[in-house]
């Protein structure tokens, strides 16, 4: 039989032929969800949830307006909002955008919010306004790892960490070029309040206003962590070069451990030797970590409530150190009289 009554399809041909599943995105689905099995029983978020369920959060409920009874729009439960923070912590994710993002399609955060989408401002605005709390509810949590012998402080390890800060070199100005700046800011303040036009609405108007109002508040923390700076310092000359950012007044200018230099803060962090926990936090603007052992001490035995046996720093620092804490209890020897320190 010849071959031209049985053709070979070409590789092309059977593509063509093939049948495949479609992938419709247009379509529209009414899907039942069972919030609870969004997360396993043994994932972490569920954890988090009970043990900030234990903790003593009447702080929190206190300052919240809205009550039973009564018209008004109901506030997020303390609860939620500490748990995302927590988790979000535990995720290395640090943005209230970014966990308000997360709730729309994250299991975990949509567990613990109820399929709810917390907006960023919620957020931040909680962190900042209840940060005495949130530091009280560190220390709760802190209790607990200790009574059930998971955290025992008998060595602490101790280390700083420069964090760049949101800031540009190009962001540091001096006094005089500040003044001009805040000038100009509160000239448009006042220029925002009395433009009237229609063609514009008023979400967008409010917009504007809030960007200038943040702008000038801004301006005016610079200006005043500027006349901090310069009240530190003795040189004249000094004072006078003085400069702060606009965008992160606090911010410091520090050489970062691959070289270079950059505006930063100065992040010191205690951990338990044994749990691997950590059991102080404190943020400095000191360049570097010589005289931070002490306060360090102070932000451990404070948090915890007790004193550490021993805490441990990196050696090519310790001599340094030394040499201020030396001098330090010379000249303030009262205040050493408490303390227990072993740096063995």
């Amino acid at each position: 039989m010849s071959d031209k009554s049985f053709p070979v399809p070409s590789r092309a041909e059977r593509r063509r032929a093939a049948r495949c599943k479609p992938v419709n995105r247009q379509q529209l689905l009414l899907r039942s969800v069972d919030v609870e099995k969004l997360v396993e029983e043994d994932h972490c978020v569920r954890a988090i949830w009970e043990l900030v369920d234990r903790a003593d959060l009447e702080t929190f409920y206190e300052t919240i307006e809205a009550v039973e009874g009564e018209a008004g729009c109901s506030a997020w439960d303390p609860r939620v909002l500490i748990s995302l923070w927590i988790y979000a912590y535990s995720r290395a994710v640090s943005s209230a955008r970014e966990i308000s993002r997360r709730c729309e399609y994250d299991p975990a955060y949509q567990w613990l919010t109820g399929l709810e989408v917390i907006n960023h401002h919620t957020l931040s605005d909680f962190r900042v306004q209840h940060e005495e709390a949130l530091d009280e509810l560190f220390i709760q949590v802190l209790g607990v790892l200790s009574h059930e012998g998971l955290v025992t402080l008998e060595r602490v390890m101790h280390d700083g960490v420069k964090i760049e800060a949101g800031a540009s070199d190009k962001s540091f100005r001096r006094q005089g070029t500040l003044e001009r700046h805040l000038e100009s800011a509160r000239e448009v303040v006042e220029k925002m309040k009395e433009a009237d036009s229609e063609e514009v609405s008023e979400r967008v108007v409010k917009a504007r206003e809030r960007a200038v109002r943040e702008r000038k508040e801004r301006l005016e923390a610079a200006l005043r962590e500027l006349k901090h700076m310069q009240a530190a310092q003795s040189d004249p000359q000094k004072r006078q070069k003085a400069r702060v950012s606009t965008t992160d007044p606090e911010a410091r200018i520090m050489q970062q451990p691959g070289g270079g230099f950059a505006p930063s803060y100065n992040v010191q962090i205690s951990t338990d030797a044994q749990a691997t926990v950590i059991v102080g936090l404190g943020v400095s603007q000191a360049a570097n970590d010589t005289g931070e052992l002490v306060p360090a001490d102070g932000t451990v035995t404070g948090t915890e409530r007790g004193s550490m046996k021993q805490i441990v720093r990196n050696v090519e620092q310790l001599t340094a150190e030394l040499n201020a804490l030396a001098h330090d209890v010379r000249q303030n020897p009262q205040k050493y009289l408490h303390m227990k320190l072993s740096l063995f």
